[in-house]
């Protein structure tokens, strides 16, 4: 496992910094999963960071407070689609390290449409 994907570990945020079409960075904490040296967040396709991604897909990740506050240091990354393979592996991965919460995340997120996940690969 890379060096820079040793601070992910135990962690349960990581703040994603994805970038509108002007270059203004957003940062976004999310839950995520790691499996293979990846990072793998599982998000809503009608959700503002999926849509920065669709124009952008180099972003940075840092391991983060439930409120976004960086806890260890900035890495740069690069997201791209999951396959879906790799996306029912992703989403059982979340289930079993945030058990109910993910059931409940899941239903009260469901009105911003189906179920994407992104790999994010730190460079």
């Amino acid at each position: 496992m890379p060096d820079k994907l040793g601070q992910f570990l135990g962690q349960k945020h990581i703040n994603l910094e994805t970038y509108r079409k002007n270059g203004q960075a957003v940062q976004t904490p999310v839950w995520f999963a790691i499996s293979d040296d990846v990072i793998y967040v599982v998000t809503r396709e009608a959700t503002g960071k999926v849509k920065r991604l669709k124009n952008n897909l180099q972003v940075r990740v840092v391991p983060c407070s439930f409120s976004g506050h960086p806890t260890g240091q900035w890495v740069s990354a690069s997201a791209e689609l999951a396959s879906p393979e790799e996306s029912q592996k992703a989403i059982a991965l979340r289930k079993k390290k945030y058990g109910l919460l993910a059931s409940f995340a899941g239903i009260v997120t469901s009105a911003k449409g189906k179920l994407v996940v992104y790999k994010i690969t730190i460079q």
